[in-house]
């Protein structure tokens, strides 16, 4: 309840608050999973991902594979399910990393919001949208702000009217109006996508010709 009661100090983020339900964030367990998922899901509809990332569990007994169970599957058997070249070594290079390194959820959910980011994004890739989407949705911070999410950008462009011709300026934008959200910036973002996701844009008025 609490950041909904400092998020609406921003007029017009109140707006957003007031429309939509309390969101819960959840410390999640088998992190590296979730990285696999993020790397499967990556420019996909959400159907289609959730049809590929079922095949990819449907490879294993468990519904929780670890590191090590992924890293035994042959690369041209998780190709077969759909997945890209890429995406495969991703996958697997995500995996390599847990396993050689001995990573446990109990550990990355000991660091820093700054620490997890710089030392997940050492896999080849993940890059730091990845590690901030993981920090909100995986190991459940309250404070993430994402600048280069499209979806942010898009909702604060329309909610704030700011001009998204030049990205650097926008993002420089987006930074300083969040700097009121602190510590509940994921909270306010989580308002922004749906937001964002469920309010038609306004139409544009047409003037008739003389």
């Amino acid at each position: 309840m609490a950041h909904r009661i400092h998020l609406s100090k921003d007029k017009k983020l109140k707006k957003l608050v007031d429309a939509q339900p309390e969101y819960k964030l959840l410390r999640q367990k088998n992190i590296h999973l979730h990285l696999c998922g993020s790397i499967i899901s990556q420019q996909l509809s959400t159907k289609v991902a959730e049809v590929i990332y079922n095949r990819f569990l449907a490879l294993f007994k468990s519904k929780s594979p670890s590191a090590e169970q992924i890293l035994a599957i042959p690369f041209d058997t998780l190709r077969s399910i759909g997945l890209s070249n890429a995406k495969t070594n991703y996958v697997q290079n995500v995996c390599r990393f847990f396993y050689e390194n001995k990573i446990t959820d109990a550990k990355l959910h000991k660091m820093s919001d700054e620490g997890f980011i710089e030392f997940i994004t050492q896999i080849k890739g993940i890059g730091q949208w990845t590690a901030e989407m993981q920090l909100m949705f995986t190991l459940g911070r309250e404070d993430v702000f994402s600048t280069g999410d499209l979806g942010i950008q898009q909702a604060m462009t329309r909610l704030y009217n700011l001009d998204a011709g030049n990205k650097k300026n926008l993002q420089e934008q987006m930074q300083s109006i969040a700097e009121k959200w602190k510590p509940y910036r994921t909270y306010a973002c989580r308002y922004l996508w749906n937001w964002k996701d469920n309010t038609p844009l306004p139409k544009k008025k047409v003037e008739k010709k003389k």
